[in-house]
Parts: C-alpha cells; structure tokens; sequence
C-alpha cells in the first residue's frame, strides 16, 4: 500500500514513492471509487446528490474525500451554476478528461467479466456507454461521425462516436437522451448489450438477429442498416 506523505500544500497525500509515469498516476486516481467517479463525471457536470445516487455503495464521507482530493489533483472543480439553478456541480478539468482513454481501456479490460449480475449488483443504463461507444467506434465507418441514444431496459443513455470534439461542452456520453438529439437510436436489451461488452456478440451480428433495433437517418445508423444484408432489422 502506498504511504501517508506530505503534499506540497500540506495536506496529506499518498503515494507509491516510485519515479515511474504508471505509480505517479495510481497516486492520483489509484484510490477506491476515484475511477468511478471519474466515470461519471465525464457524462457531465454533476451535483453531489446526483454523484451519490449513482455511485451506490460509497458513503457520503468517502465521496466527499475522494472529490476533494480530486480537486487537489487538478482532476476535478467544483462550479457554480448561473441563475435560475444556482447549484454547485462538480466537473472534470482538461486534466480529468484525459482519463477517457484510461477508462475506455479499462471497460474494454473489464468487459468479459460481465457475466450474469449477482443479487447485489446494482445497474444504471449509462454504465453500458462507455463499452457501447467502444463497439460503435471500432466500426469500419471511414470517418463517419454521430450521435447514438440507447435503450436498455434501465433506462436511456447517448454517446458521441467518431471525430467530434470531446471538451467541456461536448461531453462523450451521458445520461439519458442526446439534448441536442440523435442522428442514430438502438433499442436493446441489457442482456444483449453485457453480451456485446463481453465479446460474446458482435454488434453487426445483433443487428442483423433482430436483438439491436436500429432507427435514424445518420451515418452510423445507415452502415448498421447496411451491414445486416437484405434482412436488415429497421425501424422507421
């Protein structure tokens, strides 16, 4: 276990005290829930009661601590809203968003493990986007870019594929649908879509069974339509 330190600021830190680029980030973001949170944060902007309700199973001290030592490590600040909401939200910083690539790596890592849930295990739908946007981005589009809401049974989530900007505005993926609206949509069920994180199935193939419902006018919706042959399953 890394050892209590002293930060510069004073305040206590720990770290691995190794001079390697792989310790030095496990001394910022190695911490139980801190990748977690990351996660949902990169969805957006969230208030600390929302962070709570989708982070089941951490107590408000832990997610309180593990936020402010975020902030510590420039990966996350807290923000003020404007006027009607004037709430405080917690965001990433450019730092904090860097951790994507980590994340998507880590799903991509974590995906056969996603076996049939056990009677504890808690479910949100956008917990699904990250290897979703995994699958849709590994498609042979050419470039092709868009925006995609799913449906699972828990719910809705979107996600952005393709060269669109990944910034403060333009988040990756998010909860529920698309503000902006989707060029695509699927409709799907949990079950198909752990199959699909696992590796068990491959999205065109989903597609093509009639297990992925595809609807929409955007490229990636065309080249889903496209690559199930004649007997396509389209909506719309």
């Amino acid at each position: 276990m890394p050892r209590q330190l002293h930060a510069a600021s004073g305040r206590p830190r720990r770290s691995y005290d190794q001079y390697c680029a792989t310790a030095r980030a496990l001394d910022a973001v190695g911490d139980r829930w801190t990748l977690l949170i990351a996660r949902e944060l990169l969805a957006g902007p969230r208030r600390y009661t929302d962070l709570h309700a989708d982070l089941p199973g951490v107590s408000t001290d832990m997610l309180a601590s593990r936020l402010k030592d975020m902030e510590r490590e420039g990966i996350a600040e807290r923000r003020r809203l404007p006027a009607p909401a004037a709430a405080t939200v917690y965001a990433l910083t450019d730092r904090g968003r860097a951790l994507l690539p980590v994340l998507d790596a880590l799903a991509a890592w974590g995906g056969p493990a996603l076996t049939d849930p056990g009677p504890t295990d808690a479910v949100r739908a956008h917990w699904f986007a990250l290897p979703l946007r995994r699958l849709l981005g590994a498609l042979p589009t050419g470039g092709a870019t868009g925006v995609v809401d799913v449906r699972v049974d828990e719910g809705e989530f979107h996600v952005r594929v393709g060269a669109l900007p990944v910034d403060d505005c333009h988040e990756p993926y998010g909860d529920g649908p698309a503000p902006g609206g989707a060029d695509t949509r699927l409709a799907l069920s949990t079950t198909v879509c752990a199959a699909l994180a696992r590796g068990d199935l491959a999205l065109a193939e989903a597609v093509r069974r009639g297990e992925v419902r595809v609807d929409g006018t955007g490229e990636l919706a065309v080249l889903l339509g496209d690559s199930t042959g004649p007997s396509g399953h389209r909506a719309g």
